[in-house]
């Protein structure tokens, strides 16, 4: 014969009772944000990722100011120098200092990222919100914009825009950035709003007679605070990739220096023919470096955020 079911607590034939311990019994729950920072504290991906992107961010910040020129172009050194004592990274062709335009590079390319990324994540924001709570023909009018941006090639307009722009600037190049890489995230913001927009929550703001913008980001945006957070570091690297492509193929910034026209200057006077490895080599891992580790805390913040994830 079966055990019948007993009520919850007491204990079966089969089962021994537990005696619960003091500090057991006494020990409070975490509320979800201490959970969060519980977990991100723990969590070796996002440790490491934002490690390294501090590490950048503070070399391109605090490095120029321990420089002794604040031109990175100027013609300091001899030429063609290898790293040393004195040039830690080394020389170009025309005696610029490597170091100099790299701390200077990793500034305009952090800049970029937040420019770039910024504005995608606004734009993604604000059609993504209005289109998944309003829906109807509000909806249908803001899904058709995405799809016609999304479907345009974004790299051909840069290039067209960028070609025929007298003065290029790193926040120009951020602007162009921005308004064309918003879709993917709008449409994935308007998918979230869509599921959000039902619960009892939502109703009672809506009941209450609270606006449609303040229901938005008073009651949808926090309850997708980790997810914004998550599509605004892929935005971030994404527009440092678009901007590092752009400068690479010459239409970067026409002042001031950036890892990309980094990488453009040493194809240009061929620094991997000539043997001057300490030319294209430092760019090109601050670029890698600099992506990498956003999206590897990237992939932590999802682990930390997602109870299904979490290793421990």
């Amino acid at each position: 014969m079966s055990t019948p079911p007993q009520p919850s607590g007491t204990p079966t034939p089969d089962t021994p009772d537990k005696t619960v311990g003091p500090s057991e019994a006494a020990a409070p729950a975490l509320t979800p944000g201490r959970e969060s920072l519980h977990y991100a504290v723990r969590n070796p991906k996002l440790l490491i990722g934002l490690a390294i992107v501090l590490i950048l961010l503070g070399t391109g910040v605090l490095g120029p100011l321990f420089l002794d020129s604040s031109d990175p172009n100027a013609y300091v050194g001899p030429q063609a120098a290898a790293p040393d004592g004195t040039y830690w990274l080394g020389t170009t062709t025309f005696g610029q200092d490597i170091y100099a335009q790299f701390v200077y590079g990793l500034r305009s390319t952090f800049l970029v990222g937040v420019i770039g990324g910024g504005i995608a994540a606004i734009v993604a924001m604000l059609v993504g919100f209005l289109a998944g709570y309003r829906g109807g023909i509000v909806d249908e009018i803001l899904t058709m914009l995405t799809n016609i941006v999304l479907v345009i090639p974004s790299l051909a307009v840069l290039l067209i825009a960028n070609a025929y722009l007298g003065v290029r600037s790193v926040g120009v190049q951020g602007l162009f950035i921005g308004l064309t890489s918003w879709p993917w995230a709008a449409r994935a913001i308007r998918a979230q709003t869509f599921s959000l927009r039902s619960r009892e929550f939502v109703d009672l703001a809506r009941l209450s007679g609270s606006r449609t913008w303040r229901i938005i980001f008073r009651e949808i945006a926090p309850n997708m605070s980790s997810y914004l957070f998550m599509t605004f570091i892929l935005l971030f690297g994404g527009s440092i990739l678009i901007a590092s492509s752009l400068d690479f193929i010459g239409l970067g910034p026409t002042e001031g220096v950036s890892l990309g026209l980094m990488l453009q200057s040493a194809q240009q006077w061929s620094a991997l023919q000539l043997g001057m490895w300490w030319w294209f080599v430092p760019p090109g891992i601050g670029i890698t470096a600099v992506v990498g580790a956003l999206y590897v805390a990237n992939v932590g913040l999802d682990e930390v955020f997602n109870p299904k994830l979490r290793e421990s």
